[in-house]
């Protein structure tokens, strides 16, 4: 497709909420825009001088984009012991500390929006012209400015059956309701997406109408570990267009995906590597982007730099169509903004260090082969003391692995080993309990029980009630994060965990 034929983004402002439309310019944000020209003298805006800000410089160690190998290596190896520095000075230089720390626009400083553009374009090829990205002070931020553009109160979001909690207790003060969507091994089900929509009556949903936002996470999904492939989201993003329904793509694990896992007695050679030859082959193995479908400007998408850099950076940005973007920004002029510091840093960092996008990607790619090792050595240690027995599910590509004491023994729990992100979603067995738990009642019992006897043991997971979109009870599920705990600590917690399930099925073999 010629650039010619690239298409824009439609008007969508018929999605926007009623305080949104209230929202106008900042009348001292105006100003800024000004600032920058040369010769202007500004005695208009309350900007402190900055020869008074009580920093000359900031300086900081930084690692080199190549610092961790792109193969499977003892965990936290690195190949590159050495670093750069990253000295940024009061002033001068395209980033420095008079402008990065002064008040600024919603949108954040030039050279960090520059290299997010050119990354957003290179990496998730938006299928519209006239896409828009800017920064935002990290996702969960961004999705509660979108709360108050797109919603009004009394209305309600799809999402996945079990989701982020802090996405629901952002939208629950507004007033604002998840509509849950079954999920399988591949994450959100277009099929149940399409039935809830097709079937939708507001009078059982006392007056709701049918909401016009999906709310999704769709690699390496929080809790559940699943990761959309590219025919699940343009099924997807088809139901969304023929229901006009926005897509609010929350993706801060899109760069930690993962080769499906392989069970160690089943491992070979050519199974041991865990990334791609070059960026493009690395580019290519990656799910794409809801954006590379979105022709008509419905998707916003939620990038952050907390799982790739560091969180407490409060760092992302979006992109989306030049009508949410503007509004967006209208409320970040009033509300909160990417902090100057953190900016500064990371975008020094990325143009500067790392020297723009090609070295960001070779950093994702040591990444990448991190947490698959961190993934595989969990696993591992649950199939050395559990027997894990493949389960195909249904039509799906991906595998669910079953747990159970020994081979003829009954299954305990089952979880999809995750090819993205950092959690495993283990689905317990309650029914094989010797109780024999039969009501929701009987089951949420039962898995508290069990939650509380792991964290008095010395292990602490998150119980699946923290993400249950729909509030449902007798589900049963444990969420494992295998981000953060070294080999260690994992060995031990997968030790605790294992005796604790066993005692609690009558399985002990001890």
């Amino acid at each position: 497709m010629s650039a010619a034929t690239v298409p824009k983004a439609l008007d969508h402002s018929h999605h926007l909420s009623d305080l949104a439309r209230a929202r106008e310019s900042s009348p001292l944000k105006s100003l800024i825009k000004y600032m920058g020209k040369p010769g202007i003298i500004s005695l208009g805006g309350g900007f402190p001088h900055p020869g008074y800000f009580p920093f000359e410089s900031i300086s900081a160690n930084v690692y080199a984009p190549d610092a961790f190998p792109l193969h499977d290596a003892p965990e936290g190896t690195r190949t590159n012991a050495s670093h750069g520095v990253a000295d940024i000075q009061k002033y001068g230089g395209d980033i420095n500390l008079a402008s990065a720390l002064q008040y600024t626009l919603a949108m954040g400083i030039a050279p960090l929006r520059t290299f997010i553009r050119d990354f957003t374009t290179r990496v998730f090829k938006p299928a519209y012209a006239d896409f828009v990205t800017y920064t935002h002070a990290g996702n969960t931020d961004a999705w509660s400015i979108i709360v108050d553009t797109l919603f009004n109160p009394g209305q309600g979001y799809f999402t996945e059956e079990f989701t982020y909690p802090s996405a629901q207790a952002t939208a629950v003060p507004h007033g604002v309701k998840p509509v849950p969507i079954k999920i399988d091994a591949q994450g959100l089900s277009a099929e149940d997406l399409r039935r809830v929509c097709a079937g939708w009556d507001e009078a059982a949903h006392g007056g709701m109408k049918r909401p016009h936002v999906l709310y999704t996470v769709p690699v390496g999904h929080n809790p559940c570990g699943t990761t959309m492939g590219a025919e699940r989201k343009k099924s997807i993003y088809d139901i969304c267009v023929e229901y006009d329904i926005i897509i609010v793509e929350d993706d801060p694990y899109y760069f930690l995906q993962q080769e499906p896992y392989v069970l160690p007695q089943h491992r070979t050679a050519s199974t041991s590597t865990t990334d791609a030859v070059d960026d493009q082959a690395f580019l290519s193995k990656l799910a794409p982007s809801f954006l590379k479908f979105d022709y008509q400007g419905r998707v916003i998408r939620l990038d952050s730099f907390s799982k790739t850099i560091a969180p407490g950076a409060r760092l992302g940005w979006y992109t989306c169509s030049p009508l949410f973007a503007e509004r967006f920004e209208r409320q970040a002029e009033t509300s909160t903004n990417p902090n100057g510091f953190g900016q500064a840093l990371v975008g020094s960092l990325l143009t500067q260090q790392w020297k723009g996008v090609d070295g960001y990607l070779r950093w994702l790619r040591g990444l990448r082969a991190q947490y698959t090792i961190r993934r595989n050595f969990t696993i591992d240690a649950l199939a050395r003391t559990f027997v894990l027995t493949p389960r195909e599910e249904g039509n799906s590509t991906s595998t669910v692995l079953v747990a159970s004491s020994s081979k003829d023994s009954k299954p305990l729990f089952e979880f999809v080993p995750p090819v993205g992100g950092m959690f495993i979603w283990i689905k317990l067995h309650l029914t094989s309990h010797p109780a024999h738990p039969s009501t929701p009642t009987e089951i949420d019992e039962l898995e508290r029980s069990i939650w509380v006897d792991l964290a008095e043991n010395g292990l602490l997971v998150t119980p699946g009630w923290y993400f249950n979109a729909a509030a449902l009870k007798g589900q049963g599920h444990f969420r494992i994060a295998f981000s953060y705990s070294d080999e260690e600590e994992m060995v031990k917690a997968i030790a605790i965990f294992a005796e604790v399930i066993k005692k609690t099925f009558g399985d002990n073999e001890e």
